[in-house]
């Protein structure tokens, strides 16, 4: 690591908001299934094809879409529907390599992760691992070189550990050497605070300013207003809402506050603890809106009790309302 980069600003100020600008939306797609047991693939695929008639961009293979729980067998397929739905149009993919404490950074496993993303029209979103964030700073961002060696773009990931295990946010002086791989164009930040995506904006901003920070705090959705982009879970359940908010936000329509208000209330209510368990709140409330077949979790994945149902219902309609205004 450089000696220019050992002292990245902290937070000076809070940054401006930004308005009129057009927001790049990602959305993490859910893997929906049958009876907690079987893909159910028509509502998958149904669900990528509404994401994309919205105008965002899909991620799969992602937390989302279970990507710890699934096999390499089911990893590969929805990359295969994924790129014939896509048909042309951009989607990302999580690239993840499972590990353990302990091990050590598999750069083989990132790179055939990558490569399979590439060789299907996706951009890899790199997922941490034990073997990528127990090392020290030096050594990760070294990492991040050795895979973009063999890669011709992807997103990095900071994940908190409220979401996994091998999860981290990185000190500010990685971050800074992650903004300086060209072939990373942005990276998605799950602290669930913001203070720290807002220094990553001020340092982005000074740095390289065509990087994106892709917003993944759920429980602040309005970081857009300051110039972050979004990779999101929250928007699965309504990716044509995110998508209206986003279009409101570009042409100065004020109707975007109460929007962005109601949906940030879904995400406050479905991403509480354990957070990993608003997939299952996600599969709730798209079966209530009559997107999907089922919405029994897989085994092994957090639930949510039924009793949630009455409260999503109730959110529903008021997206309902206050979009149709």
């Amino acid at each position: 690591m450089s000696s220019e980069t050992l002292f990245a600003p902290a937070l000076t100020s809070v940054p401006a908001m930004i308005p009129g600008r057009k927001i790049t939306g990602i959305s993490a797609v859910l893997l929906p299934f049958l009876e907690g047991t079987a893909v159910d693939w028509d509502s998958f695929e149904t669900h990528v094809s509404r994401t994309l008639d919205a105008g965002l961009i899909p991620a799969v293979n992602m937390d989302t879409g279970y990507i710890n729980l699934i096999d390499a067998a089911t990893q590969q397929e929805v990359l295969q529907r994924t790129q014939q739905l896509a048909s042309g149009r951009r989607f990302v993919a999580g690239a993840f390599v499972s590990d353990q404490p302990e091990s050590s950074f598999d750069v083989g496993g990132y790179r055939h992760q990558t490569d399979l993303i590439h060789q299907h029209g996706g951009t890899p979103v790199v997922f941490p691992s034990y073997g990528l964030t127990q090392q020290s700073d030096e050594a990760i961002i070294d990492a991040y070189r050795q895979i973009a060696s063999g890669c011709d773009r992807f997103i990095g990931f900071e994940l908190s550990t409220a979401f996994a295990p091998f999860g981290k946010i990185y000190s500010l002086n990685v971050y800074r050497e992650l903004l300086l791989i060209s072939q990373c164009e942005g990276a998605k930040h799950s602290s669930l605070q913001r203070i720290p995506e807002w220094e990553r904006l001020q340092l982005r901003d000074k740095v390289r300013p065509d990087f994106k920070v892709f917003t993944g705090n759920d429980l602040a959705i309005d970081m857009v207003k300051y110039g972050s982009d979004y990779l999101l879970g929250l928007s699965s359940f309504a990716p044509d809402l995110f998508a209206l908010r986003d279009s409101w936000w570009e042409s100065g329509d004020c109707r975007f506050y109460e929007l962005n208000d109601a949906l940030q209330y879904l995400g406050e209510f479905t991403f509480r603890s354990p957070v990993p368990a608003y997939r299952h709140s996600c599969a709730q409330f798209l079966k209530l809106r009559g997107h999907i077949t089922d919405s029994e979790p897989p085994k092994g994945a957090p639930s949510r009790p039924v009793g949630d149902l009455e409260t999503l219902q109730k959110l529903q309609t008021r997206l309902r309302d206050v979009s149709s205004r």
